[in-house]
């Protein structure tokens, strides 16, 4: 079946030309199936850069499609969960009555912020993973008609924003249901760190606009949003509080050009693992050590896709259960707990999750085995 794919002729930030910066092929999908790698949709991904330096997907994913297995990120480990819980913090200071949470999946920003304070709590989601009796529901995306028979003081997003394909319109929906002087509150991944660490989650299918926060901050200011508040978390986050005000010159917002900055950047990035993947191949060729490969998500498929010799690897490991005996998408391999190394002196783990190494690799050291030897990227 061909895809339908939506294309970005222009800049969706402020419309200016774009300018080819590489294209190859990568899974649809990021997560784990139960089925046969028959269906994998395989579909070409080009990135391109406007001249202000906005690094973008031209082909997109029709949404229907590209979410029509779920999303499960940030639902698994020690610094997610510290996320949660500052970030929930993060919110309850603002004292809000009404919440309207836009992609709260599996809901634990929710009840952190209900444990903590009695909140009117209503999460909009397309794949709602887990229900709670103290939140209602609402299926599907965004709509501004939300709004009609329903009142919010505060709308609220972690992780969302850098999955809307036009932000624009993403943030007029929203500024004109919080014309009252309404919050939004807001976590982002802090997109310039994670492209300067060459974290491999911070492009993808879903993530198809390079948000600095530059770029950002132009759009909150085009959309008449003052910022109350900002708060980094580590190299992960940064939190954003936001009230809609009319008095704000949106016809002065300039965007910054950082073109130079993040084109190197993202090539830097592409010339890293080109390199690493060839070494790594050169270490797998000759070592008798069984092969492992941490990460059931695209941490694992950029490697795959990138040229990482795959004949002697045996599983791909993963500490979330939800992944485990299923198929990562766009590969022939079963999903197995890092557990199965508890015996296993002789192996070797590939580790390649960006931000999260530190805690995966101390986990497998600390809890597991302490003489697996891991590769870490």
């Amino acid at each position: 079946m061909n895809i339908d794919y939506i294309e970005r002729q222009k800049c969706i930030i402020n419309d200016s030309n774009l300018e080819f910066l590489s294209q190859d092929s990568f899974p649809l999908f990021c997560g784990c199936v139960s089925d046969s790698n028959q269906d994998d949709y395989i579909c070409d991904q080009e990135w391109v850069i406007s001249k202000e330096g906005v690094i973008q997907l031209r082909n997109l994913i029709p949404l229907d499609l590209l979410y029509a297995k779920g999303h499960d990120a940030g639902s698994v480990g020690d610094l997610w969960e510290e996320h949660h819980k500052e970030f929930a913090n993060f919110v309850i200071k603002t004292n809000p009555k009404s919440v309207l949470e836009i992609g709260g999946g599996h809901g634990k920003l929710s009840q952190n912020c209900l444990s903590i304070k009695n909140i009117k709590w209503t999460i909009v989601e397309p794949n709602i993973e887990n229900k709670y009796e103290n939140v209602d529901y609402i299926n599907g995306f965004f709509h501004k008609e939300i709004f009609n028979d329903q009142y919010f003081d505060t709308i609220v997003h972690s992780h969302t924003f850098e999955h809307i394909y036009n932000p624009h319109e993403f943030l007029e929906e929203i500024s004109s249901v919080l014309m009252g002087g309404g919050r939004m509150i807001f976590s982002f991944p802090n997109m310039k760190k994670w492209l300067e660490n060459k974290f491999t989650n911070c492009l993808n299918f879903e993530h198809t606009i390079f948000l600095t926060e530059s770029v950002l901050e132009f759009l909150l200011q085009k959309h008449q949003f003052k910022i109350f508040e900002k708060q980094y978390f580590k190299e992960h986050s940064i939190f954003y509080y936001v009230c809609k005000d009319e008095t704000i010159d949106s016809l002065g917002a300039i965007l910054k050009n950082e073109y130079d900055e993040n084109k190197k950047l993202f090539l830097d990035m592409k010339k890293y693992y080109q390199e690493k993947i060839f070494n790594l191949n050169q270490i797998l060729e000759n070592t008798n050590k069984k092969i492992y490969l941490f990460g059931a998500h695209l941490f694992s498929q950029y490697l795959i896709y990138n040229g990482l010799k795959i004949d002697k690897i045996i599983n791909i490991l993963d500490n979330n259960p939800n992944k485990q005996e299923k198929r990562l998408y766009g590969t022939k391999f079963k999903v197995k707990s890092p557990k199965i190394l508890k015996d296993q002196d002789d192996s070797l783990v590939i580790l390649n999750a960006g931000i999260y190494n530190d805690e995966i690799q101390k986990d497998i050291k600390n809890n597991i085995n302490r003489n697996i030897e891991i590769i870490s990227f």
